[in-house]
Order: C-alpha cells, then sequence, then structure tokens
C-alpha cells in the first residue's frame, strides 16, 4: 500500500497492471474500533482480551413482577437457624461475619440463576473472578494462555495461545479437561475452573485431558507465565503471502493494516490468512478487517436479539481496496472462534475466499458484560450470532470449502498439511 499523507492520501502513483488491488485507494490514515461498552463474544479467556458488541443493558432493581419468592426467604431463615458445617478442616477460616455470609449466599443465589439457563456462556462474576476478567481485558496477566468454554457440560479447550505455555505443554483444541489439579471439573463454572487455572508465574498447575484418539486421560504438568497476548505475523514462502492473525483486540485493525501493506508492496496476489487457533476478539476488529474486502454496506454479521430488542446489522465501512486479482485462502481449525468465524464465514460467503482445514469450534452467540455491583458482573447471552446469508453460526462449526485434517503424528513432526494445501488451492485459483 502507498505511503499516505496526514488526511490519508496516497503520496506516489498509484499502481497499475494486474495486481490485486484496485487503482483508487480509500484507506483511512488511522482506524479505531467504534465506541460503546463491551459486549462478549468468546468464552472465558485465559490469556487473551475479549470481544465486542452492543451497549450496556438497562439499571434494573427490584423484585420482579409476578415472582413468589417466599421459598427462597424461607430457605435463607431455616439456613440461619440450623445450618451446622459437617466437618471443618484446619486450614478452613472458619470466623466469618455475618456480612460475608450473606453475601456469599447473594452471590450464590446470582449464580443459580446464571446456571438454570443452562447456557455454558452465561454465568456470574464474583469480586475475585471479576477482577481476573479485567485482567484478561488488559492483555497481559499470568496463566498458561489458553481460552476454555464448557460445551456438553464439559470443560472444553476453545483455543491454546501460539506460543504459551499451554500450546507448549501439549495442550489442543477440543482437548476435554476432566482435572485441574486432581478436583473433577464436571459442573464446575467457567469462572471456577479459571480462578483455578491460573496462578502466580513460575508454579505449575496438573490437567488431566481426555482427546480424540486416547485410550486413556492423560496428566499434562503446565507451569504458568506471563502472557502477552499475540496479534498479527507476516510470512512470504512460494509466491504466497501468509498472515497470521492469532487474535481479535483493540489495535488489530491497524496491524492487520500494516500486514496487508506488506503483503501489497510484496508484490504477491496470492494470500493465506491463517485464523487457525484464534478464539475471536472484538467484533469491531472483524468488521474492520472484512471492510478492506468488500464494498460499502455489505452486511457482514447480525446480531439476532430474538425479540428482546432490535437486531444490530454490521455492515462493511468499505474500504474495498483489492479486485477480481486477488486470491485468497482462509485457514481455520477447531480453535476458531467467534471473531474468526464472523469474518472467515463473511468472506467465504461472498466468494472472496475459499475456506481451507478442520471445522472451526462453532461459537455462535453474543455475550455482554453486565455490572451488578461495583465489583461483580453476570456476562449473559443476550443474542445470536447471524451470517451475511441468514444463517446462524452453527454450534457444529463452520465446514471449509476444503477440509484437511492435522494429525498428532504431523504435528510431532512439524508437518503443516493445511498450511500446504492452503498454499497449493490459493496458487492454483
Amino acid at each position: 500500500m502507498p505511503e499516505e499523507d496526514k488526511e490519508g492520501r496516497p503520496v506516489h502513483p498509484r499502481p497499475t497492471g494486474a495486481l490485486p488491488f484496485r487503482d483508487e485507494w480509500r484507506i483511512p490514515a488511522r482506524l479505531a474500533i467504534a465506541g460503546g461498552c463491551i459486549a462478549l463474544a468468546v468464552g472465558f479467556v485465559l490469556g487473551v482480551a475479549l470481544v465486542s458488541g452492543k451497549g450496556a443493558a438497562a439499571q434494573l432493581s427490584g423484585p420482579p413482577e409476578g415472582v413468589d419468592f417466599d421459598p427462597v426467604w424461607k430457605a435463607w431463615r431455616i439456613i440461619d437457624e440450623k445450618f451446622v458445617p459437617a466437618a471443618v478442616a484446619t486450614s478452613t477460616r472458619v470466623a466469618s461475619s455475618t456480612e460475608e455470609r450473606n453475601e456469599a449466599r447473594v452471590w450464590g443465589m446470582i449464580q443459580g440463576l446464571a446456571e438454570s439457563l443452562g447456557d455454558p456462556y452465561t454465568f456470574f462474576l464474583p469480586p475475585k473472578e471479576n477482577e481476573i476478567f479485567a485482567e484478561d481485558i488488559s492483555g497481559a496477566f499470568e496463566g498458561v494462555g489458553m481460552e476454555i468454554a464448557v460445551r456438553d457440560q464439559v470443560l472444553t479447550v476453545v483455543s491454546p495461545l501460539k506460543g504459551t505455555p499451554a500450546e507448549r505443554a501439549g495442550i489442543r483444541s477440543g482437548d476435554r479437561i476432566l482435572e485441574i489439579d486432581g478436583v473433577e471439573t464436571r459442573g464446575m463454572d467457567i469462572s471456577t475452573a479459571v480462578s483455578r487455572i491460573r496462578g502466580p508465574r513460575g508454579t505449575q498447575v496438573r490437567l488431566l485431558v481426555m482427546r480424540e484418539g486416547f485410550p486413556e486421560p492423560r496428566e499434562f504438568e503446565v507451569t504458568r507465565e506471563v502472557i502477552n497476548v499475540p496479534i498479527v505475523a507476516t510470512e512470504a514462502r512460494s509466491g504466497v503471502f501468509v498472515i497470521e492473525l492469532q487474535s481479535f483486540t483493540a489495535n488489530s485493525p491497524e496491524l492487520f493494516r500494516r500486514a496487508l501493506r506488506e503483503f501489497v508492496e510484496s508484490g504477491s496476489r496470492n494470500l493465506v490468512l491463517d485464523l487457525r487457533g484464534n478464539p475471536g476478539g472484538y467484533l469491531e476488529a472483524a468488521v474492520d478487517m472484512a471492510s478492506w474486502f468488500l464494498p460499502s454496506g455489505r452486511v457482514v454479521v447480525t446480531e439476532d436479539y430474538a425479540g428482546n430488542a432490535e437486531s444490530v446489522v454490521h455492515r462493511s465501512r468499505g474500504y474495498d481496496v483489492f479486485n477480481e486479482n486477488l486470491r485468497m485462502v482462509i485457514l481455520v481449525d477447531r480453535g476458531s472462534a467467534s471473531a474468526s468465524e464472523i469474518l472467515a464465514g463473511a468472506l467465504q460467503h461472498y466468494g472472496i475466499a475459499t475456506m481451507v482445514g478442520d471445522r472451526t469450534f462453532g461459537k455462535g452467540s453474543v455475550q455482554e458484560l453486565v455490572e451488578i455491583t461495583d465489583d461483580t458482573s453476570l456476562k449473559l447471552t443476550v443474542a445470536r450470532w447471524v451470517g451475511p446469508g441468514g444463517e446462524p453460526i452453527p454450534l457444529e462449526g463452520l465446514v471449509p470449502d476444503v477440509q484437511v485434517n492435522m494429525t498428532e503424528e504431523d504435528r510431532e513432526a512439524g508437518r503443516d498439511p493445511q498450511m500446504e494445501k492452503a498454499v497449493e488451492v490459493v496458487s492454483s485459483q
């Protein structure tokens, strides 16, 4: 891409010929994420900033009409009158104030309300977990570097972040975590799992993992480190330019823009966008990236609120700098979730890119982070992602145009058949 002046205008002659971009440049000098409150479109992250969306819910207080709370207060009073702990470990702090006990009950009631919905992405964040979540959004903290979610009531790895302790230890997308330091995870909510996995750098956490192809569960020991969120990497190989996008953070649109400039200056017209292991991020970042390839007004994704609120349609901003000479492949796998699925699905739908790899994760819902008190929050599913063709992102994930599996043998041997196929496909288009 050409250098620009302060107003974003090109300062050297426009390119001509059979290059993959248009003669007329419409590239803003600086990109920014649209304002608004954070709504979440990924699971709980152990090493990455999160996703964006719609504004905050209205502040509500007071009991809902038509709900009989007498059984709740009756149970509360009976607990006050009769409860005696069956046993108390010597290491357990017994003495606690009435205020602390009452607070713990209130948090438990809210968590119970969230769990009653049967939605793995909806849960309550009491003070400690809420603090951890805030650290996640900041993008650097101490942990193992993976995103987890609950799937079919089993704690499941969405994706280990590249270059993190989790990936180096051999954790893979789709792994089911059965135990954390010997504690069974069945029935464990995400916030509890996160608090058990996270910890000071240099310490270890033991994960009992079941994986497709394992005859029995295996234990992985992972040493915690300071996790810094990786974002964009580029590579030129065999006449093909590869952009590896590892997460959708607030500054990833600008980094992606720079990567696209490198692609154009490389002289290639063959582009591979690698979204494998990318668990998502800011929705606005995905929309902005799609805008480089789509005319203004094209639907990228819709937030469907099922009648609770008006649907929100996110459209291309129309940077649309590439022409019909662009050859593009998007690489995906089981670790590609949420914002990755939105971007890949949109470019596949409009015929901009061929999708290669394995099925995506299937994260088709929108979460909003709602403040309950000054130090607690409720992460609540509020909408569904609907692609530009009018179909929701399926729970089974998006199906690539060309399916290629990556086996354990491939990983151990340092082979990458998915990338090899992507290079083959894009070079033959």
